[in-house]
């Protein structure tokens, strides 16, 4: 018999960047000979909000998340010997988006490439970094202006270019359920339609919404994920035909590419993560009908720190052997017809409808983002608290904790770390740059810029000739600052206690008897120096804390050190807590720390949080930091008892 035909697999990537650009181009080579079949660039955190490498904000983040881009050199090296017109590159870009795209249209020239051809896609959602990632940097209006500009200039220039991919994967990250990652997600989509339906003639409004893409979650439950990729793919082809009257099926389809869950990648067990991954890709890629158009694996050791390149391999091999060894893509869709599937999916649309509709009475997504995030952080507390009451079964965490040494970990840890010298590096090349270039043409560059951005015409022809001119990722950014003006987002947090007390009788009698002594209710400052987005660390602790009795001061993402001790001095806090993500702990806590001395302050104790190394927690812990918290860090309670007992007035004079 004829072997059965196969269907093509979706496109392989990993998620990487990191250092410089000339080291992650080396990575993406390396992989690409490995079998990796698209491009998916990281940026680092200044790049992605709107900063050049040696603005204060910048220091201690280059090159920690993600690649640095400040001008063309460094995307012009980023892809060096990588012919972009054969090339199908997805950017995880969102506030600056339309500056990487123009960089890359620009790169691009320069091989020599047809711009018309090039395949990729920017994710260019702003709206959920508003929820949930925290790298915005205009406020909402203007930002859904120049989401349309890049979709707009894309369907007419490279019409192949993927404009915007509708991300819900922070969502799941940021707590969602699935039925508001359902709907939060589509309510983002409609936003950006109903901002582009009056830009395009209406024969052509179908093409462009059909180039509309999403970026998902999928989680370890992963039937439920599966459903819900289901659920997805029949209500954007509702919305599409219902609302916006697309008439031609292949311009409704739900196309997607996935990363799978991060959230529950565990710093206990690690080597557990590797079968929660490949469970988690189980869900976007059995499902024929709903399968993911390309795919992206966290590493085993994401929780701990940065993946070395053999484990993204790692992740790569896992997608290949699914791919090609098994007999996955030799079938239809093996759930069609499935009851329990069928009755999943109906619930889950459902929900998502109820939740779209509500909205919709709100006036929408850009309206509702307050809501979003406030119920974001309402369901994300409901996760936590599930762990920890043993509810949610974690291995290695809340059950069969027990464990042998990991011979995976290896004399670094298991993570890469990048040479501090490499931000120096980095800032002494776009200081050449700067002094290399014509400084007329890129004042009359930015002129222009600033001229299209203040008329409202599309930015991304006078981005483009920005690029080419030499302008840096700072100075496009200024401009639209400038222009637009700066935004902060909400917390989610609000100063009036939760219905989520149950359990929390002992320490709140604790803080209780505490603030007596103190003579004023214990107050607990919480912030995020540098420029990591990721709150949700932050918000957990601000939220339990406040259940809990204390006074909160948490006013959100993206504080320097500088304003950091001014608020604690100005809220005259008992402690502080500090969060941070992204690496850049070190240098960020130690300028933390000296302030609070130069300020006479180093009495108030300081706890910090993040995916901190055992050598760095020892390093923090040498500054006078009181308390390190990491990931395996789940009980809240017991983090809250820990303020308590650090700012007891018996236990100090005890000392």
């Amino acid at each position: 018999m004829p072997a059965p035909m196969r269907d093509q697999p979706w496109l392989i990537r990993t998620y990487a960047g990191h250092s410089t650009a000339k080291a992650s181009n080396a990575l993406y080579r390396g992989n690409l000979a490995k079998g990796q079949t698209g491009l998916s660039v990281a940026f680092d955190l200044p790049t992605q909000t709107g900063y050049d490498s040696d603005h204060v904000l910048a220091r201690g983040e280059v090159g920690k998340v993600g690649v640095p881009v400040c001008h063309l050199g460094d995307m012009a090296m980023l892809f060096e010997d990588i012919p972009l017109e054969q090339m199908n590159t997805s950017m995880t870009i969102n506030a600056t988006a339309p500056w990487l795209l123009a960089l890359y249209i620009a790169v691009a020239e320069q091989q020599g490439a047809d711009v018309r051809q090039l395949q990729g896609t920017v994710q260019n959602d702003l709206i959920k970094e508003y929820l949930s990632r925290g790298t915005y940097i205009c406020p909402p209006k203007p930002s859904l202006a120049m989401i349309a500009d890049v979709a707009e200039y894309c369907y007419t220039n490279v019409p192949k270019w993927n404009p915007m991919n509708v991300c819900s994967y922070h969502l799941q990250e940021a707590g969602a359920t699935p039925e508001q990652e359902l709907a939060f997600a589509l309510a983002t989509a409609i936003a950006v339609l109903d901002e582009l339906r009056p830009r395009v003639p209406e024969d052509d409004f179908p093409v462009l919404v059909g180039r509309i893409s999403f970026f998902v979650n999928a989680g370890i439950r992963f039937v439920t994920e599966m459903c819900k990729m289901r659920a997805f793919v029949d209500l954007w082809d509702e919305i599409c035909e219902t609302r916006y009257g697309v008439t031609d099926a292949k311009y409704r389809r739900f196309r997607y590419g996935v990363q799978v869950n991060s959230l529950g990648l565990t710093e206990q067990q690690p080597e557990n993560n590797v079968y929660r991954i490949l469970i988690e890709m189980l869900a976007v890629t059995l499902s024929k009908k709903a399968r993911a158009r390309a795919v992206q694996l966290p590493a085993w050791n994401e929780a701990l720190g940065l993946p070395r390149p053999w484990d993204q391999q790692w992740s790569m091999r896992m997608q290949q052997i699914m791919a090609f060894e098994t007999d996955l893509l030799e079938y239809g869709d093996l759930f069609d017809g499935n009851p329990a599937v069928d009755a999943k999916v109906e619930e889950l649309k459902i929900g998502a409808r109820a939740e779209l509709a509500n909205l919709g009475s709100m006036g929408g997504a850009i309206a509702a983002i307050d809501y979003m995030k406030a119920q974001l952080v309402l369901s994300n507390a409901d996760r936590i608290n599930r762990i920890e009451t043993g509810d949610t079964v974690v291995v290695g965490v809340n059950r069969y904790t027990a464990s042998e040494p990991s011979p995976l970990m290896g004399e670094d840890g298991g993570i890469m770390v990048v040479d501090p010298a490499v931000e120096q590096d980095q800032i002494d090349r776009l200081q050449a740059w700067r002094a290399g270039r014509d400084a007329d043409a890129v004042a009359a560059a930015l002129a222009d810029l600033r001229a299209a951005a203040s008329a409202g015409r599309n930015i991304m022809p006078a981005s483009i000739a920005a690029a080419r001119a030499g302008v840096t990722t700072g100075e496009w950014a200024g401009v639209m600052r400038a222009v637009h003006g700066e935004y902060r987002g909400p917390t989610g947090v609000s100063k009036a206690m939760s219905n989520k007390t149950e359990g929390l009788d002992d320490i709140r009698a604790a803080v209780a008897a505490v603030s007596d002594t103190l003579g004023r209710r214990l107050k607990f400052l919480v912030g995020k120096p540098g420029l990591d987005g990721h709150s949700n660390g932050a918000e957990q602790i601000a939220f339990r804390a406040r259940d809990c009795g204390m006074e909160i001061a948490y006013e959100g993402i993206r504080l320097t050190p500088e304003e950091i001790v001014t608020a604690a001095s100005a809220e005259d806090a008992h402690v502080i807590g500090l969060s941070i993500l992204s690496g850049s702990h070190i240098p960020l806590i130690e300028d933390v720390m000296r302030r609070l001395r130069d300020a006479g302050m180093d009495h108030i104790p300081v706890i910090v949080g993040g995916i901190i190394p055992d050598e760095d927690a020892e390093k923090l812990k040498t500054l006078g930091v009181a308390m390190v918290y990491t990931p395996k860090d789940f009980e809240l309670n017991r983090i809250m008892m820990d303020i308590v007992t650090l700012v007891d007035p018996h236990r100090i004079a005890a000392e």
